[in-house]
């Protein structure tokens, strides 16, 4: 499951899926339509989380870039409902430089001060002070995405929850990727915070056993 610190529970409709994330099952004369099947109860009916759900939560990503801009969006939507996340999106897609680590590595205090007068965005000056600094901690990395899938052993790992609560809310993966990216110095990386994003990258395929996209990624 993807804890929601508020809520259950990233892709936005405008946002085009990485190149590793499969497109939402198509739908048939002969299929269940889209409102019919049956989802992680943390999904409701909205279009944002639907597709979210349907076609990036818990696909195994090793897109430098969706994990790069995975991990700061984790990071921004610590104390906030992942829906908010989900509706700023393109927002902060915009202001941060497209999640280009190499761009934001380069921001500084003035660059901060800036977007604290973008109302569109989640304006909270040290979540804006860290993905400059996450930046150039992921620069630093000799292999960042094998890092991230280090804590599973390069393969994902898939359970079989019946309910989104059967998850923890940090497990031993998320405990060493905390350990780890904060060694490397990252910060908003808790264990709470990297529960979350390897369920979103698909290190760990949290979805239900009763939801439609259990079968199709654990198998």
């Amino acid at each position: 499951m993807m804890q929601d610190r508020t809520r259950m529970p990233p892709r936005s409709p405008a946002t085009a899926a990485p190149a590793t994330v499969p497109a939402a099952p198509a739908t048939s004369s002969a299929a269940p339509a889209a409102a019919d099947l049956v989802r992680c109860r943390w999904c409701t009916d909205d279009p944002l989380y639907v597709r979210y759900h349907d076609g990036e939560w818990g696909v195994p990503s090793r897109d430098p870039r969706h994990l790069f801009e995975m991990l700061i969006l984790e990071g921004f939507q610590a104390g906030l409902s992942w829906i908010t996340i989900l509706r700023r999106r393109e927002a902060l897609r915009a202001a941060l430089l497209d999640f280009d680590p190499e761009a934001l590595a380069r921001t500084d205090e003035a660059w901060v001060q800036d977007r604290m007068q973008d109302a569109t965005l989640i304006r909270n000056r040290l979540k804006l002070r860290a993905a400059g600094a996450n930046a150039r901690a992921w620069l630093a990395l000799p292999d960042p995405v094998g890092l991230v899938w280090s804590v599973v052993g390069g393969r994902p790992v898939i359970h079989h929850y019946a309910a989104p609560e059967d998850a923890p809310v940090a497990g031993p993966e998320a405990e060493a990727l905390s350990r780890l990216l904060k060694r490397h110095g990252f910060t908003f990386v808790g264990p709470t915070i990297c529960q979350s994003y390897l369920q979103a990258i698909g290190c760990l395929m949290d979805h239900t056993t009763d939801c439609h996209r259990h079968r199709a990624l654990a198998g």
